[in-house]
């Protein structure tokens, strides 16, 4: 590491179906690159053991390409951060496994990456463009296809759930909900889309009685399938009729949940900054509704761009970054966790 550039971080991630590398110099994105897997589109969702095969084909390449990107050498790297968990045990073991014999054949450190936790820092990571960053304590509201917690941020690495999903999780809602629509595989991004023409107030969900600041999407689900199914009885054409309604009203409901959830927390913790992190938090009403929640309350919102709400590595060696200068790192006997406590 020379001493002005500061410490330069390969990240690695693999928790499900994105295979992820990027590079960092002193918390500065260099390269970030992402595969995904298109041989789950066929079958509605992600099947791990496909996921882990394609992870084995496309690790190497896509490390190869993010220190090209970056003009970085194997032996100008300081640490490999990786991605320990939670996730897909089969997927997170080939990352895990790159990581270890990488880091042993360079003789450098290895930090194991909470993959939950370093959606939280995603709003840290710089890449050239000028954006605010919060200040601490902030809110997280981490939302993805597996993962729905209220995060309260003290410190890079001092965070407290304070509360999740009690079942599935808000990004499992909208892509299962797409599915009973007919939608294909991702639907979240789908029903975003067709909600966008639709009356959010045309039918009415339910929502969960639940106290504290955890959350539920089963009952939920349940109901917009007995919707879909006892309109669809009743006329074979009520989907395709209805669908931008739907949506909207799919979309409404979850979001709605969400930020009940995330207003409450703000409140009593008398934190006024909130967050999104996560794969959902690219939709649309989510995005918006936190924005117009903030502007209501006098609070701070921060949400990230794009590319580091899905699933990425920059977020994971923006986690590594903070750990490593902490001197958090992990031995080579380090396992995947398909859990985490968060």
């Amino acid at each position: 590491m020379s001493p002005n550039a500061g410490p330069i971080i390969l990240g690695i991630e693999s928790s499900c179906d994105e295979t992820a590398a990027a590079v960092l110099v002193n918390g500065v994105v260099r390269s970030n690159v992402i595969a995904g897997q298109e041989v789950h589109r066929q079958w509605g969702g992600v099947v791990p053991e496909l996921a882990s095969r394609a992870h084995q084909e496309h690790i190497v390449p896509v490390v190869d390409r993010a220190l090209k990107e970056a003009g970085v050498k194997l032996q100008d790297l300081d640490a490999i951060a990786f991605t320990q968990g939670p996730g897909l045990i089969g997927a997170l073991l080939v990352g895990t496994c790159f990581a270890r014999s990488m880091a042993q054949a360079l003789s450098i450190p290895l930090i194991a990456v909470d993959h939950v936790r370093a959606h939280a820092l995603a709003h840290f990571i710089r890449d050239g463009e000028e954006r605010p960053v919060p200040t601490f304590p902030f809110l997280n509201l981490t939302v993805s296809g597996g993962h729905t917690r209220i995060v309260r941020v003290d410190s890079p690495l001092l965070m407290t759930v304070l509360g999740g999903t009690l079942d599935d999780a808000a990004g499992e809602a909208f892509d299962k909900g797409a599915k009973m629509l007919g939608l294909p595989y991702p639907g979240g991004p789908l029903i975003d889309r067709h909600a966008r023409d639709g009356d959010p107030q045309r039918f009415t969900l339910p929502r969960p009685a639940i106290t504290g600041y955890d959350m539920s999407f089963s009952g939920l689900k349940t109901a917009f399938k007995d919707l879909v199914r006892k309109g669809t009885e009743q006329d074979p054409g009520f989907v395709e009729r209805e669908l931008p309604h739907l949506c909207a009203t799919l979309q409404r409901s979850i979001v709605d949940i969400l930020l009940r959830k995330l207003s409450k927390a703000a409140r009593e913790q008398d934190i006024p900054r909130i967050a999104l992190a996560g794969g959902v938090s690219a939709n649309s009403a989510l995005r918006q509704g936190t924005l117009d929640l903030a502007a209501r309350e006098g609070w701070e919102a921060f949400i990230p761009p794009f590319a580091y709400c899905t699933d990425n590595a920059a977020m994971i060696a923006m986690a590594g970054h903070f750990l490593h200068l902490e001197g958090g790192h992990a031995g080579l006997d380090v396992v995947p966790l398909a859990r985490t406590e968060g």
